[in-house]
């Protein structure tokens, strides 16, 4: 099906026009969402949004991402290992992962060194920078963002949700 210029630029302006008005339409309703509010899929999304959007207000000053502040986590945790562990561990795509470390690292945040085992192999490790900037990110999770999620659903509810999902991802 073939739509003229004409015609696809008439129907987007009424659409905007139509989205300004319902935009300032103090009495429109919230859509409706059916069944789609009780499939666990889309609750998680939601859940994991409003998380990840907290966590980078908290984060602001130090520009991680909940990805690379992941990556930073493991690094510290497990050096030594190779950046395949490490984007496997988190399910990173190694595309993905490649980028992300070519930004941490051209923060100074983390370095790539070739292995002595594997020649074709990195290992990862943190700078004094990057020790430094995950240390105020540790307390900046622990104060703030975690802080706000404890606060909301308690210690008890915490930690059976994490008991939750953790068999969700271990065992579906």
């Amino acid at each position: 099906m073939t739509v003229s210029k004409t015609a696809e630029k008439s129907s987007e302006k009424a659409a905007d026009a139509k989205g300004r008005k319902d935009a300032g339409d103090v009495h429109a309703e919230a859509l409706q969402l059916g069944e789609l509010s009780e499939q666990l899929g889309y609750v998680l999304k939601r859940a994991q949004l409003k998380v990840f959007e907290n966590f980078l207000r908290c984060m602001a000053s130090l520009q991680l991402t909940p990805a690379q502040f992941s990556v930073l986590l493991l690094v510290e945790k497990n050096p030594g290992r190779n950046q395949t562990e490490i984007a496997s561990t988190l399910g990173i795509l190694r595309p993905n992962f490649v980028a992300m470390l070519d930004n941490l690292e051209s923060r100074d945040l983390c370095a790539r060194i070739r292995s002595t085992n594997d020649r074709r192999s990195h290992i990862l490790v943190l700078t004094d920078k990057g020790k430094a900037v995950l240390a105020r990110a540790k307390k900046l999770v622990a104060t703030k963002h975690e802080a706000r999620l404890n606060d909301l659903l308690g210690q008890a509810n915490r930690e059976a949700l994490i008991g939750m999902l953790a068999k969700i991802a271990n065992e579906f």
